[in-house]
């Protein structure tokens, strides 16, 4: 038995007054998942745990089978490993938004206008690695950019380690028992890095980062990527954000060798790369996502199918709705929506035999589109193929999901067992 699971970024949220009351996933046309839903089992699951509003990184963790609280040493080192950095224990690694810095330290925009080409990003993250000398400490650093309006940072100090005991100097997360949470109560106001704990360790580490803040700022405010943005009314990328400091390697089991399976993982973006190596997972080269579903879809397929007979376990991770509802934009979420549907599942199931393959659809937290943020709020959950039965869901929806027999899941740690009894079953 092999297991398909597919995990769609930001998939659930909250009832919407323009929608009837409903939410982009209850109105969306969905039948590939409904189809699912309709023959397996659903439910809802807090992905982290009642009251936590996960970041991607906790979210992704937990829903593979290990305990955020225990595991998370912080995404930074999870990004930076995922976007090819070399990095060791003592190494600083943070996770980095270009944004948009106004008068007096306010914050116009955390991405940039969410614009920002890879062309662009590029151009600045040269200057920002050709300028910038780090002084307050003897240190280095490497500053790359990954995907849009995304970068990571890694600062090594010399001959001594560094510590991820600081605040983040991007307001809108907060650190919850190491992890790295939303807060929809933050002032857009450009935050100090600040010191956790009275170590030299965590000193050095804060000084650093607002060295490094204040002198890329320098630089991304002078530069022609800017001067050009600035000119045609866009947001310039005159900022460098940071958050979820890490310094250690997070001890992950290996998943192939405690389930005994072999594990692949399809997914573009670094963090959940980064899992997914540390985890013992078969990487797939992918291309960044584009601004088509439709394409980034068939490519995901075209590469599962290929990759079939080879694995057992294929972990698949699709960013689309997470973004719109970052933005509010239910009417665009409810769209990429559909186009997961007809393009990912509605392509995929007409090629495989169902009752020789278990499928899982779930996501890593919600994003509803009145907070423009991840939230607590349970995700949906179906899981269907081989013998399963059918329950009383309808349709894939919260709503629906919330009547199934697979209850309410009160942690994401929960599910990942139940998967592999099922790929165990004969």
């Amino acid at each position: 038995m092999k297991l398909i699971y597919v995990v769609i970024d930001g998939i659930a949220d909250r009832p919407i007054k323009e929608l009837r009351n409903e939410t982009p996933l209850g109105v969306a046309n969905t039948p590939n998942m409904d189809r699912l839903a309709w023959n397996g089992k659903t439910g809802l699951m807090y992905t982290v745990g009642k009251g936590v509003a996960p970041e991607s990184d906790a979210g992704v963790i937990s829903i593979l089978g290990y305990n955020p609280f225990k595991y998370s040493t912080g995404r930074g080192i999870l990004e930076a490993v995922g976007a090819g950095l070399s990095i060791k224990n003592g190494d600083l690694a943070l996770r980095c938004n270009f944004a948009t810095l106004g008068r007096r330290n306010r914050i116009i925009d955390r991405r940039a206008g969410r614009d920002l080409t890879t062309k662009e990003a590029q151009a600045l993250s040269k200057a920002i690695n050709k300028k910038l000398k780090l002084e307050s400490y003897p240190a280095t650093f490497e500053f790359r950019n990954t995907i849009g309006h995304r970068a990571v940072l890694l600062i090594r100090r010399k001959g001594k380690p560094l510590s991820s005991k600081i605040t983040n100097t991007d307001p809108a997360y907060v650190k919850l028992e190491g992890l790295g949470v939303a807060t929809a109560e933050a002032e857009m106001i450009l935050k100090q890095c600040e010191p956790m704990d009275e170590t030299e360790e965590a000193k050095a580490s804060a000084a650093l980062i607002n060295e490094f803040t204040e002198k890329s700022h320098r630089i991304l405010q002078r530069h022609e990527v800017n001067k050009k943005r600035f000119a045609e009314g866009k947001l310039k990328a005159n900022l460098i954000l940071t958050r979820d400091a890490g310094h250690l390697l997070p001890d992950f089991y290996n998943m192939n060798q405690r389930y005994r399976v072999r594990f692949v993982c399809l997914a573009d973006m670094p963090v959940e790369r980064g899992i997914a190596k540390l985890a013992g997972m078969h990487l797939v080269d992918l291309p960044p996502p584009s601004r088509d579903l439709k394409d980034d879809s068939f490519i995901r397929v075209k590469k599962l199918l290929e990759l079939l007979p080879r694995y057992d376990c294929f972990y698949i991770h699709i960013k689309g709705p997470d973004e719109p509802g970052h933005d509010g934009n239910f009417k665009l979420k409810t769209q990429l929506i559909e186009n997961v549907d007809r393009f990912f599942f509605g392509r995929l199931l007409p090629r495989i035999d169902l009752r020789k393959h278990i499928i899982c659809v779930a996501s890593d937290h919600a994003t509803p589109c009145n907070l423009g943020n991840h939230s607590d709020d349970p995700v949906p959950v179906l899981i269907a193929g081989n013998k399963i039965k059918g329950d009383e869901a309808t349709k894939f929806s919260e709503k629906e999901c919330k009547k199934g027999s697979l209850g309410l899941l009160k942690r994401g740690t929960q599910l990942m067992p139940k998967l592999m009894r099922l790929v165990k079953q004969k």
